[in-house]
């Protein structure tokens, strides 16, 4: 508790990495390096689309993630080159286009999307076997708050 009171003395604020794209080709390369040698392979290249996949990745896991992502490539590459893999960095561009896998839709509205999706599969009956509270795993009383708080609304 002390160590931190002194700490504050002089705040030292970071900005996450996605704020400092241009740090991250120098800081791919340091991780590469010091995770090279660990491993015991020698990478000499990154290729340029793989470059710009860590670019334009949104790096939620800030600099540990990318060491992570790096030594995971390290491992698994074949030859001199790096390769990140398809599955890295799958739904960035989904995310700037802005569908529903990304951050422009917030997780009140996916929630309302699904339960009104199941409610429409149900003839919106909540109650009963089979129906929407059963489906979604809730009370019936729990899914009609849920409703309310959403403004869920049967059409006319």
């Amino acid at each position: 508790e002390d160590l931190l009171y002194r700490l504050n003395v002089f705040p030292i604020l970071v900005p996450p990495l996605r704020e400092r794209r241009d740090d991250v080709p120098l800081l791919a390369w340091a991780v590469i390096q010091k995770k090279q040698r660990e491993i015991g392979r020698n990478v000499s290249a990154i290729s340029p689309a793989d470059m710009e996949r860590l670019i334009a990745y949104d790096w939620p896991g800030n600099v540990r993630e990318l060491a992570n992502i790096i030594e995971r490539a390290l491992i698994l590459s074949q030859g001199a080159t790096l390769e990140l893999g398809e599955d890295f960095g799958r739904g960035v561009a989904a995310r700037a286009a802005g569908t529903p896998e990304g951050p422009n839709d917030s997780l009140r509205n996916v929630e309302r999307d699904h339960i009104e999706g199941v409610l429409v599969r149900c003839g919106w009956r909540v109650e009963g076997a089979g129906k929407a509270a059963e489906i979604l795993g809730m009370n019936p009383s729990t899914l009609r708050y849920r409703m309310r708080l959403l403004g869920i609304r049967r059409p006319a």
